[in-house]
């Protein structure tokens, strides 16, 4: 499997608009897993969701059609799709001919299960067709972004966060000061996390100097959500856990990973404002 270093990020790239699925930069979950001590079974289900802005392609006459589209990427699938590979293979649509809009959602259903090797599902929508679906929405949750905290780390922090095993509580926690580091640019990105959990009550101060520690942090988004998850297991021993990131698009594309242990539980692809 190819790494990331060997991937189009930071790297000048033509833009082809003839399609080509080549174009599709598949990554192995795995290594980054087992850095976090996950091998063999997941101890999350979940999926990641794109959001694609900038879907184009020619109709059967050569009249161009614009659409958003839905990208559902189960998380046990093998691969995550690196991102900048991704907007390179959606813009070789932009020149090339379709019969129908099903015709479109098909061949990136198909594209795409090949490059993660598991099914992913796959929505388009013409664009005046979007309506509703495309509000703004908000997380239901407790901010704790006012919290007055003295930060002094700006590397992840696992050890900081604390939980106290005499307040058995459920609670739904967000915060909006989430960034992290593209893994080889080191571009920023930007996201705002909701962490709903039962269990031992977890330190709100201890929880947000955490997630602002990812500050100067080098992952995908995929994998950062994952170390939050991993995390607060770790060190809270949550009996339910679910971490949920919606993180600012780049090049028409957001990535919004979510993990759970809540058997069925399904996220909601609420666009928020920053979205």
């Amino acid at each position: 499997m190819a790494t990331p270093e060997q991937s189009p990020l930071g790297k000048t790239s033509s833009y082809i608009d003839e399609y080509d699925a080549s174009l599709l930069f598949p990554i192995s979950r795995l290594e980054k897993r087992l850095e976090l001590g996950i091998d063999g079974q997941l101890p999350f289900q979940g999926v990641d969701i794109w959001n694609a802005y900038e879907l184009s392609w020619l109709n059967s006459k050569g009249k161009p059609v614009v659409a958003l589209a839905e990208f559902f990427i189960p998380v046990g699938s093998p691969n995550l799709v690196e991102s900048k590979s991704f907007k390179l293979y959606l813009n070789s649509f932009n020149q090339t001919k379709f019969d129908s809009l099903q015709a479109v959602q098909n061949r990136l259903e198909a594209d795409l299960t090949a490059a993660a090797g598991s099914d992913v599902h796959v929505t388009v929508v013409y664009l005046h067709q979007a309506g509703s679906s495309a509000d703004i929405g908000a997380f239901d949750a407790v901010c704790i972004d006012e919290l007055d905290v003295d930060i002094e780390h700006y590397s992840t922090q696992p050890n900081m966060l604390k939980a106290s095993a005499d307040q058995i509580v459920s609670e739904k926690l967000v915060s909006h000061l989430l960034k992290s580091n593209c893994l080889v640019t080191g571009q920023p990105d930007w996201g705002s996390v909701i962490i709903e959990y039962t269990g031992a009550k977890i330190d709100h101060e201890a929880l947000l100097k955490y997630l602002i520690s990812f500050r100067q942090h080098n992952e995908f988004h995929e994998q950062c959500v994952e170390r939050i998850f991993t995390d607060l297991m770790g060190h809270c021993h949550c009996e339910t856990l679910t971490v949920y990131a919606r993180y600012t698009r780049r090049g028409g594309l957001d990535i919004n990973p979510f993990r759970t242990n809540v058997d069925g539980a399904q996220p909601e692809n609420v666009r928020l404002v920053r979205q």
